[in-house]
This record gives structure tokens, sequence and C-alpha cells, in this order.
């Protein structure tokens, strides 16, 4: 059966890379839809949303909904848009996932989402700082007295940086200049110098990182010190991370900064045979997940099951799991 299925796979798959017209539309509110909030196209939240509800969409049953994938504005904002029902399923960070579900943070004017689900945890994310070669930021504490973009309201990039900024005590005043601009937007930005540094909170490699490497000559800049290290203390959801070497354009050493994970989240309403059909077509498809981004190529069905979950899981997700795990012994 599972030979039958990643054969079929494998041909739905091929077919939708040359006609993807056939799958992705508008998203809508219809009960035939299961609504994926991601991120801005040249991040890495849309193709991988992408790939999710390609294999989804080529292992469902006629009667469960189809998959499609809306581009938003990032974690912040696909939480939000959750609770409001506008989206089933979003790809999140870590950290939001947590606030949103205790009503912290950011969230703490709006309360708990208690209906807020874990569903699989994805890729790990650094908080990336890149700056322009011509100007003398070397490290993130260089970046008082600079042109920064802080990334666009509702994203979980600009949020991030707020707590950033908290920790450093900056304000947006210790910047000579503070510009919103989106993902698709900085790398363009940067490279026409209207900006000196960007921020962004991605998985490796990134477009908008690629793009702004290979326009313009630019420098990862090293994210660490006395705040980085408490952050990473005092919250769960924070790790030390490391962009490799050579992972782009002219970057010739390793890059030390802290991350996050990135998370797909559901509503508790979305029904579980639609959960349950996502989750095994992604999991026992998993060498062919891989394959679809390169952010995906280090996945661990093991890992994938709790890594940076903070709200509980969907009860499908979690009945999988216990079937398989069963099914092991």
């Amino acid at each position: 059966m599972t030979d039958r299925r990643n054969t079929a796979v494998r041909l739905a798959v091929a077919l939708v890379l040359t006609f993807p017209a056939l799958w992705l539309g508008a998203a809508n509110a219809k009960n035939d839809k299961l609504i994926m909030g991601s991120g801005g196209v040249t991040g890495v939240y849309y193709p991988v949303a992408i790939a999710i509800c390609r294999l989804y969409n080529a292992d469902r049953a006629p009667s469960e909904p189809e998959c499609v994938v809306e581009s938003t504005g990032g974690s912040i904002q696909n939480l939000k848009r959750m609770r409001k029902g506008s989206l089933d399923l979003a790809i999140v960070q870590s950290d939001w996932q947590f606030h949103a579900y205790n009503g912290s943070s950011r969230f703490r004017d709006i309360g708990p989402d208690l209906e807020l689900r874990s569903v699989l945890s994805l890729y790990p994310e650094s908080f990336t700082v890149l700056a322009r070669s011509n100007s003398d930021i070397k490290s993130i504490s260089d970046l008082p007295g600079h042109r920064v973009n802080i990334g666009n309201p509702g994203s979980g990039q600009r949020a991030t940086m707020e707590v950033v900024m908290r920790a450093f005590g900056w304000t947006r005043f210790s910047f000579t200049g503070v510009r919103e601009f989106d993902s698709k937007h900085q790398a363009q930005a940067l490279c026409d110098g209207e900006v000196e540094a960007i921020v962004f909170v991605a998985g490796h490699p990134s477009g908008t990182i690629k793009a702004a490497t290979a326009k313009c000559s630019t420098n990862l800049v090293d994210v660490e010190g006395a705040p980085i290290k408490d952050l990473i203390a005092q919250h769960p959801y924070y790790r030390r991370a490391v962009i490799p070497a050579g992972m782009y354009f002219g970057q010739s050493r390793e890059v030390t900064t802290f991350g996050v994970g990135a998370t797909l989240v559901a509503n508790a309403k979305v029904p579980n045979q639609a959960i349950k059909t996502l989750v095994r077509s992604v999991l026992e498809n998993l060498g062919l997940f891989k394959l679809m981004h390169p952010a995906l190529k280090g996945l661990k069905a093991s890992e994938m099951k709790m890594d940076g979950l903070s709200a509980p899981l969907h009860d499908a997700a979690q009945a999988y799991f216990q079937t398989t795990a069963r099914n092991k012994e």
C-alpha cells in the first residue's frame, strides 16, 4: 500500500510541478478548502507550505478538502487570522506559537488561543542580519546609528526584532532610519542603499538573502553577546544557531546567531481526517518532502513530532503518532 501511495504521490507531484494552476487557486473560506497561511513569496514559508499542500492533495480522498496556500505577512498575522477563522493551518515561528497559545507578549491583549493546535515541527530558523559591505556594521551591536529594515508589522521577523531590541535596550530612535519592508522588498532596498542592514528570521538557504548577496556586496553579521545569551537561557523556544560557511555568495565564514523553529499549526476545529492525511502524507513521504526545498534536507521524523511544539498536538496528529509508535513495537 505504501509503495503504491509513494508512486502516486510522485506522479501527482510531477504533474503539479508542471501545471501548478491545477491546484493552487485563490484561497477562500469554503468547506472544500483547507487554507494554509505561509509568508512572503520570496521567503521559505511559502514554498514549504506549497510542498506540504502538494503531498496532501496527492494523498487525500475526494471527500477531503483541497489544500491551498495563501501568501501572508508572516507568523503574527497567521496566528491572528487562524483565531478569526480565515485560515485553517499556518506555518509560524515556535516562539510566536508559544505566545499565541499562552496569551503572552504580542498576544497579551487578546488572551490565550486555546483552539491553537500543533501539527508538525519543521526546520530551524535563524535570526539573520545582512549588512552592506560598505557600512561599518560587523556585529549586531553595531546596528544603532544606521538605517535598518526591522520588518513589516504582523511578521515574525518584526516581532523577534523587537524582542532583540528590548534585550539590547534599543528603541526605533536608536537607528538613524527605520524601514518596515516585507521580505520581498527588503533585498532590493538593501542593494539600492535605502537601508544599510536588514533583519530576517529564516531557514537557510533563504531566497531573500540569496537575492541580496547576488545583487550587491553584503556580509552576514554575527548575532551574539550577553543579551543574546540571556534570551537563550530564559526562553525554551530559543536556541543557538549557526549559518554554515558557503551558504551564500561571498560568505567565507561561519556566522553565529540564535534561532527558533518553523512549525505547522492548525485550528482545533480542522477535521481529524484532514490532519491525519496531512501528517501521513508528509511523514510517509519524508524523503520526497526533503527534496522539495533545501531548508528541509535535515529533517528527522522523530524531531518533527515534538521540537518547538508548545501548543497541544491536534487530536488527529497525536493519534497518528501513537499508532505509528505502537506499530513499531
